[in-house]
């Protein structure tokens, strides 16, 4: 394990390094203006109803959850076979466990969160029409930032706060002892739906 901080180069070339990096403020400023326009839009154009809005922002939400545990536990942590493969699972996630505490990789960069969210919300548009899709990716793209600031602060702070200190052990353990379980961060839920809690 490297030291707080360290930095692991995944590319020779500057450019290349420097859009695999993320500052903290990045997710932030990217995502919040889409949520509140999309947001937005479903009161103003498709005029949802409130209730209908927000009840399909949580389903969001909810599909968000699952999303995080399926991306972390079969395409960040897939076994890969080939050199080519090796190589890329370590650029998309190996390199988090390799160094854990570097503050630049512990967010996903916006090159492929953006071409990953492009893919779903194609999905989601087939599958709920244009009025559902807009409240439910505010939801699966609110998810997404608690996600990614939650894995931030678990690895950059000492949390005060029971809960978060709770998830902050699990995650460690994660990374220190059982790394083909515990794949939430932000909580416990699908690793007991699966039973991939670790115990």
């Amino acid at each position: 394990m490297r030291g707080r901080g360290d930095r692991v180069r995944l590319f020779e070339n500057d450019l290349f390094e420097w859009l695999s990096r993320v500052h903290p403020l990045t997710p932030l400023l990217l995502w919040m203006p889409l949520i509140a326009a999309l947001l937005w839009r479903t009161l103003t154009l498709h005029r949802l109803q409130s209730e209908v809005a927000a009840a399909v922002a949580v389903a969001g939400l909810l599909v968000w959850s699952l999303t995080e545990y399926l991306v972390h536990r079969f395409l960040f942590h897939h076994e890969a076979t080939s050199s080519v493969g090796r190589r890329l699972q370590f650029i998309v996630h190996g390199v988090h466990h390799d160094a854990p505490d570097d503050p630049t990789r512990l967010l996903m960069p916006p090159a492929p969160m953006t071409a990953g969210f492009a893919i779903l919300y194609g999905l989601f548009r087939i599958a709920l029409g244009p009025g559902l899709v807009e409240p439910f990716s505010a939801g699966f793209l609110v998810g997404y930032l608690i996600y990614d600031y939650l894995h931030f602060a678990i690895h950059r702070t000492r949390p005060r706060i029971r809960l978060v200190r709770c998830l902050r052990r699990r995650h460690m353990l994660h990374h220190f002892v059982t790394p083909d379980a515990r794949w939430r961060v932000t909580s416990a839920l699908w690793d007991s739906v699966f039973r991939t809690t670790g115990n």
